[in-house]
Parts: structure tokens; sequence; C-alpha cells
């Protein structure tokens, strides 16, 4: 079973917007404190670089993980 395209074109764009602004944030709290980042600054500033990846690729997709386990998302 795939991944079928269960998001529309507003959908897309929210979640594109949302990835990016959500990594920014995560290179921002990585880089803050840079060169002496604690490890929960980078534990922290990682993990959201990494789900505003994820938001990205459920853009470039068109795909949301919550709309496939059945949760109905207002967008």
């Amino acid at each position: 079973m795939g991944m079928a395209c269960n998001i529309n074109g507003k959908g897309r764009v929210a979640r594109a917007v949302s990835g990016a602004l959500v990594t920014l944030a995560g290179a921002a709290v990585v880089w803050s404190g840079w060169p002496e980042v604690g490890v929960w600054r980078w534990l922290g500033g990682s993990a959201l670089v990494v789900l505003g990846g994820f938001q990205l690729f459920e853009a470039w997709a068109g795909w949301c993980v919550a709309r496939a386990m059945g949760y109905r998302t207002p967008i």
C-alpha cells in the first residue's frame, strides 16, 4: 500500500510554510549558542530540523500522516 495523495493544494502550502519555519527555527536553536552548544540544545534543534524536513516531505508528496491515520485536519 503506497502513499496516496490525501491533501489538497491549500494543505500542501500550509505544510510547506510550516515545515520551512520549523526547519529554520531548529537551525536557529542549534546555531544560537555555537560553538558551545549544549547537548539538549543540539538534540532539540536537531529534532526541529527533522520534523520540519518531514513536513516539507509531506508537502512535496501531497500526503499527510495524520490524515492517513484517520484524523481530520481543518485545512
